[in-house]
C-alpha cells in the first residue's frame, strides 16, 4: 500500500481523534469540576510512565511486521515472536493493574493534593486508572504489529470509531448514567477491551496461516533484545525529560492548579496528532526501503516525511503561540481560565513544535534499529534538566517548567540531528536543517505574526474564529510552498496532463 494512502487515512484518523480529545474537555470540566479534570491530568502522566513497562515491544513488532513485509520473517517465525510478546505483555499489564491498585491510597493522600473531591474519591479513580493503563498496554501491542503491517487505511478506521466510542461515549456515561469521576474511567477502560479484541482479530486475519501452531519462543525475543533494550532506555530518559514537570507539580500545585496546566499542555500536545501519522505512515516505510537495499529511496522518504511534519506542524503551533488566549477562549467559552493558561500554552507549544521536528529522525534511528544514541543523549540532558527543574519549578512555578521544556527540545534539536548525521544518512545534515525544517518554519512563522500584527482590535467571537483559521490556511500555504519536495509535488498534481513533468 502506497505511502500517500496511509499518510492520508492516518491524517483523517488523527484529525478526528484530535477532534474528539479535546471537543469534550469543556463539557468535562463543566460536568466533574477542574479539581475532577486534574484526575485526568494525572492520568495522563501515569499512563505516560507506566506504558514504559511496555518495554518497547510495540515498536519492536512495528519493526519486525515491517521487516516480515520485506522478507526478513516467514509466517511461523512471525507468529512465534507475536505469540512470545503477547504473554510477555499480558504478565506486565497484570502486574501494573496490581501496583497501581496496591499503591492508590497513598497516591491520594501523599501525593495528591485534592480539596474539594475526597479521599476515598481519589483512591477509587486511581486504582479504576491503573485497569485502565493496564489495557491500553496491550492495545497498544496490536495498534503497532499493525502499523507494521501497513495497514493503516484500516486501522484509521478502526481508530475513528474507537476514539468515538472513547470520548464521546463519556460524556454520554456522565450525563445519562453516572456523573463521576470513577465512571469517566471505567468506561475508557470498557473501550480499551473492546479495542484489545477488534485489534488482536484483525492482526491474525492479516497474518498468513503458519504450519504449527504459535508458541512462545525465548530465542524470538532473545534475538531482538538489543534493540529493545536501547529503545526502553531511551524511552525511559525521555519520560523522565518530558514529564519530569509534571511530576513535581502535581505534588507542588493544588489538583485545581495542576489541572489548569494538564489543559494547557493537553492543547500543546495535540501538535503530536500532526506529526504521528506522518511516523506512522513513514517508519514501515524507512524500515522497508533499509531492509530492501535502496538508499536513494529511502534519502527522499526521509526529507520528504520530515518536510510534511514541519509544514504542517508550524502552523498550528504558530497559532497557539501567538494567539494562545484567543484558541483557549474560544474553546472553553472561559476567558478567566483562558488569561490564566495562556502563558503556560505559550511556552509549551514552542517546546512541542520543536520536539515534533525531532520525530522523523527518531524514526530513520530506529529503522536502522539503532536506539542507543537516543538513550545517550537523553542521559546527558538528564543531567542537566533534573536539577534545573528542581531549581525552576519551586521558584517560578509552572511558567518556569513549561520554558524548561523549551530549552530542552532547543537542546535536542541542535545537538541530536547533527550526532544522527555522523553515521546514519551522511551529508543530508544541512538539507535537513534547512530545507527540510528552517524554510518551512520561517515562511509559517513570518506569515502568523504579519497576521497577528494586523489583527483587528476587539473582535467578536465569530470574527475572532474566521480570523484565525484563515490565519492558519495562510501560514500553511506559505510552508508548503517553501518545503521544496512538497513544492515539486504539489505542482506537479497541478499541472495539467501533457504539459510536461516536474521531477518529483
Amino acid at each position: 500500500m502506497s505511502v500517500q494512502r496511509n499518510l492520508v487515512a492516518n491524517y483523517i484518523a488523527q484529525a478526528w481523534t484530535a477532534l474528539m480529545g479535546l471537543a469534550f474537555i469543556p463539557a468535562y470540566i463543566q460536568l466533574l469540576g477542574m479539581e475532577a479534570y486534574g484526575l485526568i491530568g494525572f492520568f495522563a502522566l501515569l499512563q505516560a510512565w507506566l506504558l514504559l513497562l511496555d518495554m518497547g515491544m510495540s515498536f519492536v513488532l512495528n519493526r519486525e511486521m515491517a521487516r516480515f513485509s520485506a522478507g526478513a520473517h516467514d509466517a511461523q517465525s512471525i507468529r512465534n515472536l507475536l505469540r512470545s510478546v503477547e504473554y510477555v505483555a499480558l504478565v506486565v499489564a497484570g502486574l501494573v493493574a496490581l501496583g497501581v491498585m496496591q499503591a492508590s491510597g497513598w497516591l491520594a493522600t501523599g501525593w495528591l493534593r485534592a480539596q474539594a473531591l475526597a479521599p476515598e474519591v481519589v483512591t477509587e479513580a486511581i486504582a479504576v486508572m491503573g485497569f485502565v493503563v493496564a489495557a491500553r498496554l496491550v492495545e497498544s501491542l496490536y495498534h503497532g504489529a499493525i502499523l507494521g503491517l501497513q495497514r493503516q487505511v484500516w486501522l484509521a478506521i478502526a481508530n475513528s470509531v474507537l476514539v468515538t466510542l472513547r470520548w464521546a461515549g463519556a460524556l454520554g456515561v456522565l450525563l445519562w448514567v453516572d456523573g463521576s469521576i470513577r465512571a469517566f474511567f471505567l468506561w475508557q477502560g470498557a473501550v480499551s477491551l473492546l479495542a484489545i479484541m477488534v485489534f488482536a482479530v484483525a492482526l491474525y486475519r492479516l497474518l498468513p496461516r503458519a504450519v504449527k501452531r504459535a508458541t512462545f519462543s525465548l530465542e524470538s525475543l532473545r534475538g531482538l533484545w538489543r534493540f529493545a533494550a536501547g529503545l526502553v532506555a531511551s524511552t525511559a530518559l525521555a519520560l523522565l525529560l518530558t514529564q519530569v514537570d509534571k511530576i513535581l507539580l502535581s505534588k507542588l500545585l493544588s489538583l485545581e492548579s495542576f489541572g489548569v496546566y494538564a489543559l494547557a499542555g493537553v492543547v500543546a500536545t495535540a501538535l503530536l496528532q500532526l506529526v504521528t501519522p506522518v511516523t506512522q505512515a513513514y517508519y514501515p516505510r524507512l524500515t522497508a526501503l533499509l531492509t530492501s537495499g535502496d538508499e536513494p529511496g529511502l534519502v527522499r522518504a526521509y526529507h520528504e516525511g520530515a518536510q510534511i511534519v514541519c509544514a504542517l506542524m508550524v502552523p498550528a503551533a504558530m497559532l497557539l503561540i501567538v494567539f494562545p488566549a484567543s484558541v483557549l477562549r474560544l474553546w472553553t467559552g472561559d476567558a478567566a481560565l483562558a488569561e490564566r493558561a495562556a502563558p503556560l500554552l505559550c511556552a509549551l507549544a514552542i517546546g512541542t513544535a520543536l520536539n515534533g521536528f525531532m520525530n522523523m529522525p527518531y524514526m530513520l534511528q530506529l529503522a536502522h534499529g539503532w536506539s542507543s544514541l537516543a538513550a545517550r543523549v537523553n542521559a546527558v540532558a538528564a543531567l542537566v534538566l533534573v536539577p534545573a527543574l528542581l531549581w525552576v519549578t519551586p521558584r517560578y512555578g509552572a511558567l518556569g517548567a513549561a520554558w524548561v521544556w523549551v530549552a530542552l527540545n532547543a537542546g535536542y534539536l541542535t545537538v541530536g540531528v547533527a550526532l544522527m548525521h555522523r553515521r546514519v544518512l551522511r551529508g543530508e545534515k544541512a538539507a535537513w536543517y534547512f530545507a527540510d525544517v528552517a524554510l518551512p518554519a520561517v515562511a509559517g512563522a513570518l506569515v502568523t505574526v504579519l497576521m497577528y500584527a494586523i489583527k483587528p482590535s476587539g473582535p467578536s467571537a465569530i470574527v475572532e474564529l474566521v480570523w484565525l483559521v484563515v490565519t492558519g490556511l495562510l501560514s500553511l500555504l506559505a510552508s508548503v510552498s517553501a518545503a521544496p519536495l512538497l513544492r515539486q509535488r504539489v505542482l506537479a498534481r497541478l499541472r495539467p496532463a501533457g504539459s510536461g513533468k516536474v521531477t518529483p
